[in-house]
């Protein structure tokens, strides 16, 4: 992971042909499609045979195991969280790290409008532009959410 994104401001409200990039593509319209609640925009963002792996997956469909495989068994997931997300989940990112193919980026605990859950999303693209491999990787205080279960209905 050799390059270093920054964010500005006017990059946040890019049209999807002044992307870069697709790993660029993928970092903007995935962040959009989650804060929107758009299950539909997010499975869009995937493979047919991609593949999620987050620990909120057995919280919110009963699964034992926290991997969705295939837009089929997303769909459910992305729809769960559309409408069950707390509202201390906010969406204040610094940038990314990529080499062109994987994407890595992280929503800190410590954002300027104060605490927000934390995460680490690590994403591998195909060669279509697509997310083939997602995994989220949760830090204390957003895992303190899950315990606390505000992923209410």
């Amino acid at each position: 992971m050799s390059n270093v994104h920054v964010i500005r401001p006017e990059e946040e409200t890019r049209k999807p042909q002044q992307f870069a990039s697709p790993v660029e593509r993928v970092y903007y319209e995935w962040d959009k499609a989650l804060s929107e609640n758009d299950a539909k925009a997010l499975l869009e963002l995937y493979a047919p045979d991609g593949v999620i792996e987050s620990p909120l997956i057995p919280h919110l469909l009963g699964k034992k195991e926290g991997v969705c495989r295939g837009r089929e068994e997303m769909r459910p997931f992305f729809e769960a969280l559309a409408v069950r997300k707390p509202p201390v989940r906010q969406y204040y990112r610094t940038g990314y790290l990529t080499d062109g193919k994987r994407l890595i980026w992280e929503y800190p605990r410590a954002a300027p409008k104060g605490e927000q859950m934390d995460f680490v999303e690590a994403v591998e693209l195909n060669d279509e532009g697509l997310i083939q491999r997602h995994r989220v990787y949760w830090g204390w205080f957003g895992f303190g959410v899950l315990q606390r279960n505000e992923y209410h209905r």
